[in-house]
């Protein structure tokens, strides 16, 4: 084949650090904005980024010119250096040091849109650690829960 065809649909997950919930109103949206635009300028078209209080979730496709753990390196370096610009309750800010990323079927992409459009009534019933732990079991993902959650 003399092209390089790619379309991988991921699901990025990732929470601040201890889960403490600096993420209000009052930068919600332009943080989730923020993040889509280092995912576009990595060439990893942002789908939809949302969240809740201690978390975030990105829907992208991967570019073929960046390894997985580039992207997260990147998204979370400059979003965590930009949080912290915007006023003195964000001066302590830092995300966790792991994170989550499944891929996504693109029959399914619909279905992760409303998930992440839907976070703030989603986490009226569900905590962001309930929410991972089904992620992690839906993927049978092997995972330590002594280091899950630093």
């Amino acid at each position: 084949m003399a092209q390089s065809l790619v379309k991988n649909y991921i699901h990025i997950v990732f929470s601040t650090k201890h889960r403490y919930p600096f993420i209000d109103k009052t930068i919600e949206n332009e943080l989730f904005n923020y993040l889509g635009g280092v995912c576009k300028n990595l060439d990893c078209q942002p789908i939809i980024v949302g969240g809740h209080k201690d978390h975030v979730h990105i829907l992208c496709l991967l570019s073929k010119k960046i390894a997985l753990m580039k992207l997260l390196e990147e998204i979370k370096s400059h979003s965590s250096k930009w949080i912290k610009t915007k006023g003195d309750k964000y001066k302590s800010f830092y995300w966790q040091d792991g994170y989550g990323v499944f891929s996504v079927n693109p029959k399914e992409v619909d279905v992760v849109i409303k998930y992440i459009s839907t976070q703030l009534e989603h986490h009226t019933k569900k905590t962001f650690q309930q929410e991972l732990l089904q992620f992690l079991e839906e993927y049978k993902l092997e995972y330590d829960e002594r280091y899950l959650w630093e």
